[in-house]
C-alpha cells in the first residue's frame, strides 16, 4: 500500500490511540486511587546501549512484549521483529517531572514497521518521536494529554537531511511546564507551548517514564485496517526481519526528587498536584553504585575504553613529569643556595686571614711615646 502524503499522515496519526504506540498504564490515577509511587531519576544519567544491550538489568530498564532485544557491539542494542505479534520495548523504572532525553538511534526499515522513542505518564500524557520504516524522508512528532486523542493537529512531520534507518541521530524532547521542544541533531523542529494544548488541558504535565520500541503497525493479524494504512502498508514478514538500533540515552529529570507520588491527585491532572517527596531517588543511588558504574564501563565500546585508559595514563604521565620536574628545579635551586652559602663562607675566611695577617704585620699597631728627662 503506497505511504500516505505529509499533512494527511500527520492527520492520521494525531487520531489514532496512543495503544498503538506501544504505550500502556497500569493504573490510571485520574479515575483510580492507590496508584503506586514512581522512582523518580531526580538527577542526570548517561545509558551506553551500544556493548551489552541494556545496561544495568532489571535495576534501572525492564524489558516487556514478544520480540528480541539484543546488541551488536559498537552499534548499539537491537530491537528486532521478526515475525507477526513481535513488539520488543524496553522501558526505564524512573521517571521525570519535566525534563531532557536524548536518544541516539537509527529506525527501523520495513513497510509498516513504527520505531518510537516517547516519554510517557501513568495518565497517558505522553511525547513522541516516531519512524515509519517505509518512509526514508520524515521523522513524525506527537503528543498526547490524558490519552485525549480528539485534536487533530498533534502530530506534526519534519523532512530530514538523511533517512532515519540509513544512519544514528540524536532525538531529543526538552520538555518544562510551559513549553516542549522536538531537536534533531542539534536543530530545534517544534515547540509546543502550554497553552497551545487545549489551554492547558491536553498539555503532558505528569511524571514521565522513556519507553523504547518497535511494533509492526502494518501487522493485519493484530491491527485493524486504519492502523495499517497509517503505517504505510501490509507488512510482510518474510522481508524480515526488522531491526531498530538504539547506541546510547541521556535523560535529565528537572525536578530534584526521591519519588513522585498520585496521593494528592486529582481528575485534572495537572502537574502541581504531583506529590514530590524530596530526597536522593534509589535509581540515582544505584547509578552512581560501584555497581552502576562496573556496569556503565562495561557498556562502553572497546575504542572508548581504550581512549580513557590512554588519557589516565597520559595524565599519570604528565603528573610524574611535572612532579619531576619540581624535584630538578628545586634540588638545582638547593645547589645555586647551597655554592652560594660556600662562596660567601669562603669570602670571610678569605677577609679574616687578611685581617690576620695585617695585624701580624703591625699594619694596625699602636704607635709608642719615648719620654725623656
Amino acid at each position: 500500500m503506497k505511504f500516505l502524503a505529509g499533512s494527511a499522515l500527520a492527520v492520521v496519526a494525531a487520531l489514532l490511540p496512543t495503544t498503538l504506540a506501544q504505550t500502556h498504564t497500569d493504573c490510571f490515577p485520574l479515575n483510580t486511587t492507590g496508584c503506586p509511587d514512581m522512582s523518580a531519576l531526580g538527577g542526570n544519567a548517561t545509558f551506553n546501549f551500544n556493548n551489552t544491550g541494556i545496561p544495568d538489568g532489571s535495576k534501572i530498564w525492564e524489558k516487556q512484549n514478544q520480540g528480541t532485544i539484543d546488541w551488536l557491539e559498537d552499534k548499539g542494542a537491537t530491537f528486532t521483529v521478526a515475525r507477526s505479534g513481535d513488539s520488543p520495548m524496553v522501558q526505564s523504572k524512573f521517571y521525570m517531572l519535566f525534563g531532557r532525553f536524548e536518544v541516539v538511534m537509527r529506525a527501523a526499515d520495513g513497510q509498516g514497521i513504527v520505531s518510537s522513542a516517547i516519554l510517557q505518564s501513568e495518565d497517558l500524557d505522553e511525547i513522541d518521536w516516531e519512524f515509519l520504516g517505509s518512509n526514508h524522508t520524515h521523522c513524525l512528532t506527537n503528543y498526547y494529554g490524558k490519552g485525549n486523542t480528539t485534536v487533530g493537529d498533534r502530530g506534526k512531520e519534519f523532512k530530514m537531511d538523511a533517512a532515519p534507518q540509513d544512519d544514528f541521530h540524536n532525538y531529543t524532547i526538552d520538555w518544562t511546564k510551559d513549553r516542549i521542544q522536538w531537536w534533531l541533531d542539534g536543530n530545534m523542529l517544534r515547540q509546543l507551548n502550554y497553552s497551545d494544548a487545549l489551554g492547558g488541558k491536553n498539555y503532558p504535565q505528569t511524571p514521565m517514564n522513556v519507553r523504547l520500541g518497535i511494533w509492526a503497525g502494518g501487522d493485519t493479524s493484530h491491527n485493524d485496517p486504519g492502523v495499517v494504512e497509517w503505517a504505510g502498508g501490509k507488512t510482510n514478514f518474510d522481508d524480515g526481519p526488522f531491526v531498530m538500533t538504539v547506541q546510547s540515552i541521556y535523560a535529565q529529570d528537572y525536578t530534584s526528587a526521591a519519588t513522585y507520588s498520585w496521593a494528592d491527585m486529582d481528575s485534572s491532572g495537572s502537574w502541581e498536584k504531583v506529590k514530590v517527596i524530596t530526597g536522593k531517588s534509589d535509581v540515582l543511588k544505584e547509578i552512581e553504585s560501584p555497581s552502576g558504574v562496573k556496569n556503565r564501563w562495561k557498556a562502553l565500546p572497546q575504542g572508548a575504553k581504550i581512549g580513557i585508559i590512554a588519557g589516565a595514563i597520559g595524565a599519570f604521565a604528565l603528573a610524574m613529569l611535572a612532579l619531576l620536574f619540581c624535584c630538578i628545579k628545586q634540588r638545582r635551586a638547593g645547589r645555586r643556595e647551597h655554592a652560594a652559602l660556600l662562596a660567601e663562607e669562603e669570602k670571610d675566611a678569605a677577609e679574616l686571614q687578611e685581617y690576620k695577617r695585617q695585624m701580624q704585620s703591625g699594619k694596625f699597631g699602636f704607635g709608642s711615646t719615648v719620654h725623656r728627662i
